[in-house]
């Protein structure tokens, strides 16, 4: 079994880090550099940055945040929120983000999934999909998880990896925020569906969620927020914890 991985997420909205629950009531959690040293030098195999308020007048905010967050840290991290365009992407790779994650840029013009693939290669460039049960079927939703499209999420999934996505960030709306655990019978079918790393995010509450997500949801990796910045689970504990039951992790 190959190492998974576990990534705290931090939101961004203006220059804060923030928690919500289902992406509203949101709360001060901290200043993302320092919080980025923290996971670092807990154990933290990446980071995710999501700029929840990213708009283009921001965008020179966000990159001076990915090149203090470059400077202080020494795990890979990845950057999204409002990434449209090829330039995009070339501004916060040369600021010294890993990778890019794009959502509802993706879901407006999928062949942008494609032109930055070709770009900078599929190992920068994260789809994030927002995923809700409507009526039995999982439906992808766009701006930041309130606006119903008519894609499947299986569908669109798949035809994002086909397009050059390199990795796949799945967030279960139904799950997000509420602790009770990861979408793993979705995300176990998405597995099984293509053949990129999928990153599991929306349900983490407790060690035994990131064991399920590893083994019945078939997740590359974990993504989590609230829990960690609220220290709620110690990145070395949750290590230990899968270690334990025989998960393979970076120590």
């Amino acid at each position: 079994m190959l190492t998974k991985r576990i990534i705290p997420c931090l939101d961004i909205k203006d220059g804060r880090t923030v928690k919500g629950v289902n992406f509203v009531e949101l709360r001060d959690a901290g200043d993302p550099v320092e919080l980025a040293k923290i996971y670092a030098a807990e154990g933290a195999d990446e980071l995710v940055f999501l700029d929840i308020t990213a708009t283009n007048e921001k965008r020179k905010t966000l990159v001076e945040l990915v090149e203090k967050v470059a400077e202080a840290i020494n795990i890979p991290f990845t950057v999204g929120g409002g990434i449209s365009t090829v330039e995009d992407v070339s501004l916060l790779l040369a600021a010294g983000a890993d990778k890019v994650s794009i959502n509802s840029a993706a879901v407006r013009n999928p062949t942008i999934i494609k032109e930055m693939a070709d770009e900078f290669g599929s190992q920068c460039i994260v789809v994030a999909v927002d995923s809700r049960n409507v009526n039995g079927e999982n439906i992808v939703h766009t701006h930041g998880g309130s606006k119903p499209t008519e894609l499947k999420t299986e569908d669109w999934i798949k035809k994002a990896v086909d397009l050059g996505a390199g990795e796949i960030l799945l967030t279960s709306m139904d799950h997000d925020g509420t602790k009770a655990g990861f979408a793993d019978e979705l995300l176990a079918k998405i597995s099984d569906l293509v053949n990129v790393p999928i990153i599991a995010s929306g349900g983490a509450g407790n060690m035994q969620h990131f064991y399920d997500t590893f083994t019945k949801g078939k997740s590359d990796a974990a993504l989590a927020a609230s829990i960690f910045h609220f220290k709620e689970i110690g990145i070395p504990d949750l290590k230990n914890y899968l270690s334990n039951k025989k998960i393979p992790t970076r120590i």
